[in-house]
């Protein structure tokens, strides 16, 4: 699934294509993805400035010139695609409509915007821009982690009494928003922490390390265009290249990277997920 730094990228593509541009027509193919579309969802974009385009978690969020908000997540395998764009950034011609593309929005400025899903566990929605934090896919997300509120004070404080893995814990949605298996494996390998120590026993001293890690992370992976793992890809249909920059996820079995060290990169299963470290640098 994509995390924070694939949907970002993704949202930074949309914006000169979308942001202060009319939806001159909606078209919507199937009554739902993961769950039903909202009633006349198609008529309801069409016409619709799009203000901006701005992201929480894993979702982008579009707000209009209606006062509703264009809610969507991408899924496992969801991708959006940009065609047409008069700013020349995206490929000019209209590809042919594909079996998947399940939302198509032409802009008055001649951009299309596709969104594709084979597996259909992406999401959209449409919700009232005032109240969108009370919507019940983001009312319990905790702070953003490029954000103001994701300091280093918070994060020693949420994690002091936290009995489950600290991998756990940073995949949490309730404790920072937006991380997933990748940038969390990463960030716990930089910092030097093992996926397995208790949450509540990682010290004050290493868990305020760990928020400037994490932002350094995910802002990497964000001007490397996300990391490419089966199906992402940017809105102008270029693969991301974190993926080679990956220091222990998906390395199992391979030498680690830090200088002097002879560990090799061991892959665990915790709570469902694979978790990458090195036994010898990650305590």
């Amino acid at each position: 699934m994509p995390e924070l730094p694939e949907v970002e990228t993704v949202r930074t593509g949309l914006a000169p294509a979308m942001e202060g541009q009319v939806i001159a027509h909606a078209q919507v193919n199937r009554p739902d993805l993961r769950w039903p579309f909202p009633d006349n969802m198609a008529g309801r974009l069409t016409g619709q400035t799009v203000l901006r385009l701005r992201r929480r978690s894993k979702y982008i969020l579009a707000d209009l010139s209606s006062n509703e908000t264009l809610l969507i997540h991408l899924g496992m395998s969801g991708r959006i695609l940009v065609s047409g764009d008069p700013l020349g950034q995206f490929v000019r011609d209209h590809p042919s409509p594909e079996k998947h593309d399940h939302v198509v929005i032409d802009m008055k400025n001649g951009a299309r915007i596709t969104f594709n899903d084979p597996r259909r566990f992406g999401a959209m929605d449409l919700i009232d821009t005032e109240h969108a934090d009370t919507h019940p896919l983001l009312a319990k997300l905790g702070p953003e982690p490029l954000g103001n509120s994701f300091s280093e004070e918070y994060l020693a404080t949420v994690l002091k009494n936290k009995n489950t893995p600290i991998k756990s814990a940073l995949l949490d949605q309730r404790i920072v928003a937006g991380l997933g298996n990748i940038y969390v494996c990463e960030a716990l390998f930089r910092a030097g922490i093992s996926p397995k120590r208790r949450a509540g026993a990682v010290s004050q001293r290493r868990a305020v390390t760990l928020v400037p890690i994490i932002r350094d992370v995910l802002s990497e992976a964000i001007t490397a265009g996300g990391s490419s793992l089966r199906d992402f890809r940017q809105a102008d249909g270029e693969l991301g290249y974190f993926q080679h920059s990956f220091d222990v996820y998906d390395r199992q079995d391979e030498p680690c990277r830090k200088p002097a060290c002879t560990g090799t990169i061991r892959r665990i299963v915790q709570s469902g997920r694979s978790s990458f470290y090195c036994p010898l640098c990650q305590r």
